[in-house]
This record gives C-alpha cells, sequence and structure tokens, in this order.
C-alpha cells in the first residue's frame, strides 16, 4: 500500500518555550542566560509507508534509500529500504538476548551503530551491512549519533553530547544541551545539518535544534499527535514514540518517524 501526499501543504504552527518536557510552558523568561528556543515550521510534503515491526533507533538517507537501526535485543537490526514504498531490500539481524542496536551514522563509507548498554560500537563497509568491519568500546550507555565534517557526536541519554574522534573512538569534547530552563536531558536520536544538531528527547512529541558550539538549544519543531492525526487505526503505546531523524542533503527535505510507526514523515523546514 503506497501513502504519496505530493506537495500538500499541511503545517504545524505552534508557541515554543522550554524544551524541557518537565517544565511548565506558560513562561520564556530565561533563567539561564539562554534565549528561549524559537519555532520551528515546517510542511508536511509526503507521507509514506514505515515498517511497523521496526523499533527505530537511529534513521539515515544515503543515496536515495533509507538506512534504518532498530532495537529491541533478538530483533535488533541494521535494513536497508526504499524511501517511498517503504520496502525493506536488506536487512541484517545482529540483535541477541543481550544486545540491543542503537543508533547509527554513516561517515565517509562506514556505518556506526550502537549497542545500548553492551558498550560496542559496530562498524560496517556501507556496501556490505552483513559484514562486521570494526568493533570500537564505548564507557556510556550508546543513544544516538551523528557527525559534522570530522567528528562523530554520540548522545548517552543524559544532557551530554560527545564529540568524539572516529578514527580511535576517543572523546575529543562534551557539550552539555541546555535551553533557557535547565539542562535537557533524555538527548537521543541525532542528525547533524545546516551547521545545527537535530535531536529527539525521548518521551516527547519535539525536535531540538542545538548550536554544537556549546549546547544551547536555538529552535524546537512541536510534533504533538502527529501520528495519531495520520494514522487513525494506529494506537502508540508508551514505548512507541516519535523517534528518528534522517535529512536528505540533496533533496533538502527531512524525515522523521517513530517506533514501530507504521508510517513516515517528509518534511519542508522553513
Amino acid at each position: 500500500m503506497k501513502f504519496y501526499l505530493p506537495a500538500i501543504t499541511l503545517f504545524f504552527l505552534f508557541a515554543c518555550n522550554s524544551s524541557n518536557p518537565d517544565t511548565s510552558a506558560d513562561s520564556n523568561q530565561p533563567l539561564t542566560g539562554i534565549a528561549a528556543p524559537e519555532n520551528i515550521s515546517f510542511n508536511i510534503t509526503g507521507i509514506y509507508p514505515h515498517d511497523s515491526g521496526a523499533y527505530t533507533q537511529g534513521l539515515e538517507i544515503y543515496s536515495n534509500k533509507l538506512f534504518e537501526s532498530t532495537g529491541d535485543f533478538i530483533n535488533s537490526s541494521i535494513r536497508i529500504a526504499d524511501i517511498k514504498t517503504g520496502f525493506v531490500e536488506k536487512k541484517h539481524m545482529m540483535g541477541t538476548a543481550e544486545i540491543f542496536g542503537e543508533g547509527i551514522t554513516i561517515f565517509k563509507d562506514k556505518i556506526y551503530q550502537l549497542t545500548w548498554k553492551n558498550h560496542l560500537v559496530n562498524v560496517y563497509d556501507i556496501k556490505n551491512i552483513e559484514k562486521l568491519f570494526q568493533t570500537f568500546t564505548w564507557p556510556y550507555e550508546g543513544w544516538g549519533i551523528t557527525h559534522n565534517d570530522t567528528e562523530l557526536i554520540i548522545s548517552d541519554g543524559s544532557a551530554n553530547l560527545y564529540f568524539i574522534n572516529p578514527t580511535d573512538f576517543k572523546v575529543k569534547s562534551t557539550r552539555q544541551v541546555s535551553d533557557n530552563i535547565g539542562p535537557v536531558n533524555k538527548i537521543n536520536e541525532l542528525e547533524y545539518f545546516d551547521g545545527f544538531i537535530f535531536a529527539n528527547v525521548y518521551g516527547s512529541d519535539f525536535i531540538i535544534k542545538i548550536d554544537p558550539a556549546n549546547g544551547h538549544v536555538k529552535g524546537r519543531m512541536n510534533l504533538p499527535g502527529l501520528i495519531k492525526q495520520y494514522s487513525k487505526g494506529f494506537s502508540p503505546d508508551e514505548n512507541e514514540v516519535l523517534n528518528g531523524i534522517a535529512w536528505d542533503s540533496t533533496n533538502k527535505k527531512l524525515y522523521i518517524t517513530g517506533k514501530h510507526w507504521p508510517k513516515i514523515f517528509e518534511l519542508s523546514l522553513y
């Protein structure tokens, strides 16, 4: 089944206050000396099928294909799918009863995949997702991963972002993510583009835009009730949350989904 919605101009515009879900949204008063994040506006330009069996942990667009890392221990995988049909073309099952797959990023033709509590980072050649190319040790939990031109960037479920040397996986620097209220915890899936880091905050219905120079939250994209609005038969449980951000640099589109969500959304930012 296909869900093509070419050039639709449905959009959300919501007031943006704190990026901390536990803080009252009634105040824009900067308690930290950091300005309140600005609202990020967008259009939904397409809605496509997504494998609802995928407990999404990481999402990437590469060579016009959707690369996805999924979790849930034995069901953990790396897969390659067609963006607009959702058809899974290749799948590598890498999970076990002990190993839980987490975020991925593609950097210099290598796929870096985190694991949750196993302190392992699996590296695959982009041409063969079924063959483990290299393994690194990571001292913290693995949640989300992305990269800039020279470094990998990792989240561990706290408010910290770690900037990593991809050659030896040593931490070069750390930033604490903070907004006008204070530190923002549960930073999860990451995507870097246009000089900023975009991040899911686990359990929330928004995506934040982070300045990598200082960790300050500069913007917030609000997505309340998105999957319920466009997938009437899907009733997500407390774990099936918004998660997965992928930037298509060629077409300047942002793709987002969630854990076990049956749809993926194509967005244009403005």
